[in-house]
């Protein structure tokens, strides 16, 4: 039986691909999108853009007047103080953002993020009033059991501080870093078995309204095969054409209630 949801939820990080020119000319095109596409403009479909810290102001004033949200790529665990080149929670919500991206797997890799310190910026942007878009994902292809277990304590970990939060949201996003950059995403089948084997795991927080999205190699054309299981799509690159993402709206539109 499929399972009815309020909104199907796409999310769209741009990491460091495009200049601050090209940024803009993308997001432009989205907030077209955002004007005219009847799956953002009837709510049926939740739709965030995160773009690189540079264009967040830009950003913001270009989706005014739509429904798409604004994101950013990384926060620090504390609200001030002397950390040089950080964006604390604080100024991302004041700025504009609606949600932040948390313990991504290049976060992990290149600069040393360890679970302790997800779990502190999961509840730093709790704290301040975002909605962190937590990352998790097993390193290698394995059985589904196995993979769930993984990223069932990987998820436990960055929601070890939330629940002092009072009742709120998360999104996850399930991102087998082995189809990160991927040419393919991971099976369908196998995708299926760890969203459903994660939504079960989010039982154990009641207090979190938990979206679960999958990532890695996402695209058009795998939205209607996940929907009874995952509740939409983080896109990367498979996004940076515009028209790629209308596609997505139109599966996601489809599958309206």
């Amino acid at each position: 039986m499929t399972r009815r949801r309020s909104a199907v939820t796409i999310g769209v990080s741009l990491k460091m691909y495009f200049g601050y020119d090209d940024t803009i000319r993308w997001c432009k095109a989205v907030r077209d999108i955002g004007h005219t596409h009847p799956a953002v403009t009837h709510g049926s479909t939740e739709l965030f853009v995160i773009p690189s810290y540079p264009a967040l102001a830009r950003t913001r004033d270009l989706f005014a007047g739509t429904r798409v949200g604004l994101g950013a790529q990384n926060l620090h665990w504390e609200d001030a103080g002397a950390y040089t080149g950080e964006v604390s929670g604080t100024m991302l919500a004041a700025t504009g953002c609606g949600y932040v991206e948390v313990g991504h797997a290049e976060r992990r890799r290149m600069f040393g993020e360890t679970d302790a310190v997800v779990a502190a910026k999961t509840a730093a942007a709790l704290r301040n009033g975002l909605v962190p878009v937590v990352c998790i994902g097993e390193p290698e292809p394995s059985p589904a059991a196995e993979s769930l277990l993984y990223c069932v304590e990987q998820l436990g970990s960055a929601l070890s501080r939330s629940e002092a939060m009072g009742s709120t949201r998360v999104i996850v996003a399930y991102e087998p870093i082995w189809a990160i950059g991927a040419a393919e995403p991971a099976p369908v089948e196998y995708i299926r078995a760890l969203c459903a084997g994660l939504r079960t795991a989010a039982i154990g927080w009641p207090s979190l309204a938990v979206t679960i999205i999958y990532g890695g190699a996402a695209g058009p054309g795998l939205l209607g095969m996940l929907q009874d299981c995952a509740d939409g799509l983080f896109l990367g690159r498979s996004a940076h054409d515009p028209k790629a993402l209308e596609v997505v709206l139109d599966e996601a539109l489809a599958l309206r209630p």
